[in-house]
């Protein structure tokens, strides 16, 4: 059994591509960043206590699942998501589900996952792309990486289900099942999904997460080369950049798509002040790039002295004051 599905676009962020695949199946029209913006998914937490690759954990992105419930809920879209302690429960539920006619997003490991080029393949495990199909014993997947169809057998397809390691999918799969008649009015779920990246980024009190976050991640850097040596502390910088550049979308990546979001937001709600917010967002963005670059160097020991632990936490306090800016003029806007 195969769904008449088309592979919609290549995305820059695997979660958003998968809902524009998913919903353009109903056949309702949305494009990447504004999946992204409605479904909130801009967010920034250092986390030591939480480790990848034996680094602390630093996210740039809310936690996989939460843009495809967000967008569901903000659109009045009903949807299922779950998980599994077995991995043949997950691949019978799985082909129970694309029985119905139904697409399936899964969250999976990208270690083992054969159709990705070998360049790509990381102990990643949060990969998100869309089942549309089951033939002999094979899966067609639409991956928002990969341009066109992708083909996975039913073994290789459990084990990337199931890997190992920092944020477990445990088989996760998640679909859409009741898609409200008529148009859908993209406006008042583009409000909820600003209103919500205000709140996680200059609202919550805990001190590890939103802007709040950024700079507690500033201060830390600072730190690594005394308290840890810097051997360690090359090992944590590097995987820092590699979550802003490689894992995902990376933050600058996705900073760039909420500018691209608010610039089209500010056409949809008639806000033309969002246009010079997205311009701001793209400033921002600049500057995480700005880290990345001057961090690589740092960690294959080619800096100058601007390019120290204590020079590279002054961008990142830039970039808690650019972003800080930035929400405190999302916050005002009125959207009535």
């Amino acid at each position: 059994m195969k769904l008449n599905f088309d592979h919609m676009q290549l995305s820059a962020h695997c979660e958003s591509g998968a809902i524009v695949n998913l919903l353009g199946y109903y056949k309702i029209n949305i494009n990447e960043p504004i999946a992204f913006g409605i479904g909130a998914g801009y967010y920034f937490g250092h986390l030591p206590f939480m480790k990848i690759n034996y680094s602390p954990a630093t996210a740039f992105r809310a936690l996989p699942g939460l843009v495809f419930s967000r967008t569901c809920k903000n659109l009045g879209i009903g949807y299922e998501r779950k998980t599994f302690s077995s991995p043949q429960k997950a691949m019978d539920e799985l082909d129970r589900v694309l029985d119905t006619g139904t697409p399936v997003g899964v969250q999976v490991g990208v270690f083992h996952l054969p159709f990705f080029p070998q360049e790509y393949r990381m102990h990643y495990n949060m990969h998100n792309m869309v089942v549309y199909g089951k033939e002999n014993n094979e899966y067609s997947i639409a991956d928002s990486v990969i341009a066109g169809e992708c083909k996975i057998s039913y073994e290789d397809f459990k084990k990337v289900r199931f890997p190992k390691g920092s944020f477990a999918p445990n088989g996760k799969m998640y679909y859409m099942t009741d898609i409200p008649k008529g148009e859908i009015d993209f406006r008042e779920p583009a409000i909820k999904g600003i209103k919500r990246t205000v709140y996680e980024m200059i609202e919550i009190p805990f001190w590890m997460v939103g802007v709040k976050g950024i700079r507690f991640f500033s201060r830390q850097i600072r730190k690594w080369p005394v308290k840890y040596g810097n051997k360690v502390a090359s090992q944590h910088l590097g995987q820092a950049i590699l979550s802003l550049e490689e894992i995902g979308t990376g933050g600058a990546g996705y900073r760039f798509i909420y500018g691209a979001f608010l610039k089209q937001a500010a056409e949809l709600l008639n806000k033309p002040e969002l246009n010079e917010i997205s311009l701001e967002m793209g400033e921002a963005a600049n500057r995480w790039r700005n880290f990345s670059y001057m961090g690589a160097r740092n960690c294959k020991n080619r800096s100058e002295p601007e390019e120290s632990y204590d020079a590279l936490a002054d961008i990142i306090l830039d970039c808690a004051d650019k972003e800080e800016k930035i929400f405190r003029k999302l916050k005002k806007i009125s959207f009535k």
